[in-house]
């Protein structure tokens, strides 16, 4: 499953009247760091509860009338602004756990069965 596919499936999770981070997307999906990879792949995806997806603090990053669409679907939906931000308090989406793959891969290297070199002395 390549990366976008992943952040796809991890916003489609994101049930109505909640609402999540970039970050918070990018962690859900394995890839900790990763929050404009998420942006970008909204930028380039259909059929996406796009409106769900926010900036650190519950921020619509988007200007102008994209911004204000953002809003109305959110409040569409139920969602609660305090000022220009969303309710985190209220409406964060919180994604279970996922472990990192670097945690999952233990120490998958074999040991070697060599022996350490002798050293000839003189």
């Amino acid at each position: 499953m390549t990366m976008h596919s992943r952040i796809l499936a991890t916003i489609r999770k994101i049930p109505p009247g909640k609402v999540s981070t970039y970050g918070a997307v990018a962690r859900a999906t394995g890839y900790p760091g990763a929050a404009r990879q998420v942006v970008g792949t909204l930028r380039r995806s259909f059929d996406v509860p796009w409106q769900r997806v926010l900036g650190a603090g519950g921020e619509i990053k988007l200007r102008g009338d994209s911004a204000v669409e953002q809003r109305l679907r959110l409040e569409s939906e139920g969602v609660m602004f305090r000022g220009r931000r969303v309710d985190m308090k209220q409406h964060e989406f919180k994604f279970p756990r996922v472990k990192a793959a670097a945690a999952k891969k233990k120490s998958t290297r074999r040991q070697s069965s060599r022996q350490p070199r002798q050293t000839a002395k003189n």
